[in-house]
Order: C-alpha cells, then sequence, then structure tokens
C-alpha cells in the first residue's frame, strides 16, 4: 500500500493534505476535529499583532458562484485575519500541538511590515512548539489591515525584507504565501527566495466581485446595501493557481523551491495534479466548508489507491514530474498533427458538437439528415472544442497522424520530425539578418 507520509521542510504528517489558514483553522475546537477526521496538518488562521483585534463585518461574509446544478464553484471571502485575541490563540496552538505531536501545525502570521512587530511575536510563535510559519502576503484586504496582506505580496522588496527578518528571529521553517494579484508570480517568489525563505504557498484568494444583487444594485455579499471586492477560493481558481505553481517550479531562479500549493484543491486527483507540477503538498479550505472535515478521508484513499495502481509507493515518487512537459508556447510541436474522431456506437445524438463547430469553431462537423455527425478532415483543426461540449465521455477523441500521411487539410505530408515556432517559415525572428 502507498504510503502517503509527507516530509515538507522537514515537517513529518501522516498524509500531505493540510487545512489552508482559513475559517475552518481558526479555534482549538475546529482544529482537533479537524485532526481526529484525518487531516494531516494545518495552518492556523492568520495571527495579528497583540493589541485591539481585527475587526469582522456582522453581515454575510460570503459570495458564490454556482454550476449548473448548484455545486459550488467558488467563494467570495470578504472575512478578514482572526478576530480573536492573540494571547486566547497562542495558548490554544500550544495545547493542540502537545496533544497531536504527529500532525502539522503551521501559524500563519500578518503584522505591520516593521521589524520590531515581527521580532515581538515571532519569539512567542515560537514557544507554541508549532512546527513553522506562514507569512501571509496575500490577504486581499491588506490595507484594512494595516497595511498588510497583499499590500506587501505585491512588493518583491518588501517580502525579500519581511523574509529576512523573520528568518533572522525566528529558528523554524519560514513558508511564504503568495497573492496571485500581480502580473508575473515569479517576481515575488524568487524575492522570497532571496530572503531565505524554506519554501512559498500559493495561492491566496484572488480579488473579485462574484454577483450584483441587480434588485439592490450592490456587489454579493452585500452589507447594508453596499458591497466590496473579496477574495475569490474554490474548485474556479485551480487553472490559475497550477499555472502559478507550475511558473515557480520551472524558474531557473526557483527551481526546486519547495511548494505548498493552495488553490481549488477538491478530489485526490486535484492534489495529484499539484503535486506532479512541484508542490510537495496541498493545502485546502473550500472543499472543507462545503462537505466538512471528513472529506479528507476520500482525499486519502482515493490517492493511495491511485498511487498503488501507478506503483508509487510514496508521495515523492511522482513529484514534480510533469514540470519538465511544462514549456513555451514557441517551443510546441507543430509538426504534431491530430484530428477529432466521433464514434458514432457512443454518439446520443445531442448535436453539441456540431453546434459548437459550426457557429464558432471552423465548420469541420458535418450532420445527415438523419442526425449522424461526422468530422471533415480538410476543415479540422484539431481545435479539440468538440471533445470539450461533447457530454459523453471518450465519444470524441483526438487521433494523431502518422508521420507520411497526407493531411487533408493542408495537402501536405505530415513531418517525421520535430519542429516549433523558433525555427518555422514563417517566423521573421527565425530569418537571419541581412
Amino acid at each position: 500500500m502507498a504510503d502517503l507520509t509527507s516530509n515538507f521542510l522537514g515537517i513529518k504528517s501522516p498524509n500531505p493534505f493540510w487545512l489552508a489558514s482559513a475559517p475552518p483553522t481558526d479555534k482549538e475546537y475546529n482544529v482537533r476535529r479537524a485532526f481526529e477526521a484525518g487531516w494531516g496538518g494545518v495552518v492556523w488562521k492568520t495571527l495579528g499583532a497583540e493589541g485591539p483585534p481585527v475587526v469582522n463585518v456582522n453581515g454575510p461574509r460570503y459570495g458564490a458562484i454556482w454550476g449548473a446544478d448548484r455545486r459550488l464553484l467558488g467563494l467570495n471571502n470578504i472575512e478578514l485575519i482572526t478576530d480573536r485575541p492573540l494571547e486566547v490563540n497562542l495558548e490554544e496552538i500550544t495545547r493542540v500541538k502537545k496533544d497531536y505531536p504527529d500532525r502539522a501545525i503551521i501559524v500563519s502570521l500578518m503584522v505591520p511590515c516593521e521589524e520590531q512587530a515581527w521580532k515581538g511575536i515571532l519569539p512567542r510563535v515560537e514557544a507554541t512548539g508549532a512546527d513553522g510559519i506562514e507569512l501571509n502576503f496575500g490577504c486581499p484586504h491588506g490595507m484594512a489591515e494595516r497595511g498588510m496582506g497583499s499590500a506587501v505580496g505585491q512588493v518583491p522588496e518588501y517580502i525579500q525584507m519581511v523574509t529576512e527578518w523573520c528568518k533572522k528571529y525566528y529558528s523554524k521553517p519560514v513558508i511564504v504565501k503568495l497573492t496571485p494579484n500581480i502580473t508575473d508570480i515569479r517576481h515575488p517568489a524568487r524575492a522570497a527566495h532571496a530572503g531565505g525563505a524554506d519554501a512559498v504557498s500559493l495561492i491566496n484568494t484572488i480579488n473579485s466581485i462574484t454577483s450584483v444583487n441587480l434588485d439592490q444594485m450592490s456587489p454579493e455579499p452585500m452589507i447594508g446595501g453596499k458591497g466590496t471586492h473579496g477574495g475569490y477560493c474554490g474548485p474556479a481558481v485551480k487553472p490559475i493557481a497550477m499555472n502559478m505553481v507550475a511558473e515557480i517550479a520551472r524558474d531557473a531562479q526557483t527551481r526546486g523551491l519547495p511548494i505548498s500549493a493552495i488553490g481549488g484543491v477538491t478530489t485526490w486527483r486535484d492534489a495529484a495534479e499539484f503535486i506532479a507540477l512541484g508542490a510537495g503538498n496541498v493545502q485546502v479550505c473550500t472543499a472543507a466548508m462545503t462537505y466538512g472535515f471528513k472529506v479528507v478521508e476520500e482525499m486519502i484513499s482515493g490517492l493511495s489507491q491511485w498511487m498503488d495502481e501507478k506503483g508509487y509507493a510514496s508521495i515523492s515518487d511522482f513529484a514534480g514530474m510533469a514540470v519538465p512537459n511544462v514549456t513555451d508556447w514557441q517551443y510546441l510541436d507543430l509538426n504534431y498533427i491530430t484530428k477529432a474522431k466521433i464514434d458514432e456506437d457512443l454518439c446520443i445524438k445531442c448535436g453539441r458538437c456540431y453546434a459548437a463547430c459550426e457557429d464558432t469553431s471552423h465548420q469541420a462537423i458535418a450532420m445527415s439528415e438523419d442526425r449522424v455527425f461526422s468530422v471533415k478532415d480538410e476543415e479540422c483543426v484539431a481545435c479539440n472544442l468538440c471533445v470539450n461540449v461533447c457530454p459523453v465521455e471518450d465519444c470524441i477523441t483526438m487521433v494523431e497522424m502518422a508521420a507520411g500521411d497526407v493531411d487533408p487539410r493542408t495537402g501536405q505530408e505530415v513531418p517525421g520530425e520535430y519542429g516549433n515556432w523558433t525555427t518555422h517559415p514563417n517566423n521573421p525572428a527565425a530569418q537571419a539578418a541581412e
């Protein structure tokens, strides 16, 4: 049976599934129940400096995006960091870590960008026995929380500076949580690395307005007739998160930097995909908020079964395996040619493929009078839109053309060798300078 034991930065946990810093990790009661349910670790909801606690709104805190079956696709969260006193949180962390020494406990922190503020809180956090800290440089409401969060995470120089302070005053692993509200995720990752960060975690939530109440003409969630942007999370953000994780994993300056992946992890497959793209573990929030803590049981069993089927004995066996296959568009093989093929035995004659291709693509699907659908190879550019809109799995597949075959669309033979845009005759940059 596959061994799901995680060893992230020397922090061991029975599996790679950690609860992210969020309402599910806000207090001792929640965290104990999470550990009993099987979670490998938690990142305690973000603590602030000593003094008057952060104030949260007392009205709705979440907006939502749903699929057609009302499946929750994304949450828009306007809740700030913990509004519980620092001392109470520290006492609870100490007790829980003592009672669950085999589980990972990371403390999320966000205090003003002043060295003394970090110097003051870090020894107190270390005294709890927690396994490490996560610097919250991604909270979308960072300015409201005294100039912190994404207000810092969007400035690489600040990221490096604060990371250096933490490495100076704290002896355990320092994880830097990155904001996605930035043009190029590599720059803050490089700054964290330069500051001595032991790892990065990403993504934090994306600035968003998920819906507008058209009766009140206000964004949701609505507080007294007004709304604001929030942090977007859930399954809908997973593609964005995976791209950013992959960019850090393959960047020359950050390659090898440990990554804790966050963003829409709902199933074991999501976790496996992130790990294949270079993550050492995954953090989960929205799935737990949607289905409860026991969702981790399915994640554990599913990942274990898949690893057994593939012959992977441990997480490290497949970690990062997909990274070498992530490339830039200009290096994709332009001589790789496929055509769509419709399995008429599986086809339910719904016509989605025809409508999509005829109206919005390349008019490469024909429909007979008795609603038999076929691909016109001479028009098919292999965009695979038909595959994606077809409601029947494997009804439409993309079939590679063999080298030497004639492509009906171009009338040219399929080359047998690799060729990309950098050497393509249509590329002006590929031509020798005169």
